[in-house]
């Protein structure tokens, strides 16, 4: 599967090309998706309402705290200067979404819309979830109950900033990433099988999925965790809107039966998402490194 763009998957044709898609995972861990049920208004309006929460005063963005370690607003830091975030824990919960509009002082109709989209695009993400699932062998698992974190990004590239970082390399520690992309400003790059960075470019109407570090020892090895960063290509404001599609903190995360066998040894101690989560933060591991440390019979 080497190319020098990611493939895009039609999810009204998923299982007619399963062997196909099995390999995008494997080989992968990145794809676009189109008809992914979120229509092209809601996308819009979201990404209008992203930018409007972002350009509020500092006082009220720092007011978005939430329940998980990282979720809530992050501003510009040292490391990564022309980045900030805000963030809830869990789209599918009704409660989580009306805290983070109160913090943020939302309007009415910005509330209607984060609302509707957090609907939309959570049951897109467990859509793709169950699909993916299907595909690599198991008929009837579920993702109930798994919650889905929600990341506003904003970008602010200047002249003087071209051809620097906008995020560093990492992974996503979660086990399926959906993103919403800037329709015109680019930067996203993930790592290829190769270990070649591949430019993500702008397509307007379609979300980008990849896979976290969960998604490695769920599958015993054969789902790739893929490895990106956001470089700055060109001065102006890039936003983009992020779901993560994680276990619960407590769910231990271990390989099915179906993925391990005589010929497929399990490959990795089972541990809790939290404790992975505190693992990758206190040996400062995020580009998926930590999951060597997890390896059994190295």
């Amino acid at each position: 599967m080497a190319g020098k763009s990611i493939p895009i998957i039609d999810l009204e044709e998923f299982e007619l090309n399963s062997e196909k898609l099995k390999e995008v995972f494997e080989k992968w861990g990145c794809f676009r998706v189109i008809n992914h049920g979120v229509s092209l208004q809601l996308m819009a309006e979201m990404k209008s309402v992203a930018r409007e929460l972002l350009d509020l005063p500092i006082e009220i963005k720092r007011k978005n705290v939430d329940v998980l370690p990282g979720s809530g607003y992050m501003s510009p830091s040292e490391k990564n200067p022309l980045y900030e975030a805000l963030g809830l824990f869990d789209v599918a919960s009704p409660t989580s979404v009306s805290t983070f509009c109160t913090q943020l002082q939302a309007s009415s109709k910005q509330r209607e819309i984060i609302e509707n989209y957090a609907e939309a695009i959570y049951k897109s993400a467990i859509d793709i979830a169950v699909k993916m699932s299907t595909i690599m062998g198991l008929k009837e698992y579920s993702f109930k109950g798994w919650p889905c974190q929600f990341r506003i990004n904003k970008y602010s590239f200047t002249p003087e900033s071209i051809g620097s970082s906008g995020v560093q390399i990492h992974t996503d520690s979660g086990f399926l990433t959906i993103l919403q992309d800037d329709e015109n400003l680019g930067g996203l790059e993930v790592m290829n099988e190769s270990g070649e960075f591949v430019a993500v470019d702008p397509c307007p109407g379609t979300l980008v999925v990849n896979l976290g570090d969960v998604a490695a020892p769920w599958s015993n090895g054969l789902l790739r965790n893929v490895q990106h960063r956001v470089q700055c290509k060109a001065a102006g404001i890039r936003m983009s809107i992020a779901t993560f599609l994680s276990p619960p903190p407590d769910k231990t995360i271990e390989a099915p039966p179906e993925f391990v066998d005589a010929e497929h040894p399990r490959l990795y101690s089972p541990i809790t998402y939290k404790e992975l989560r505190e693992l990758r933060a206190s040996k400062k591991l995020h580009s998926g490194e930590v999951l060597e440390l997890l390896r059994l019979n190295k």
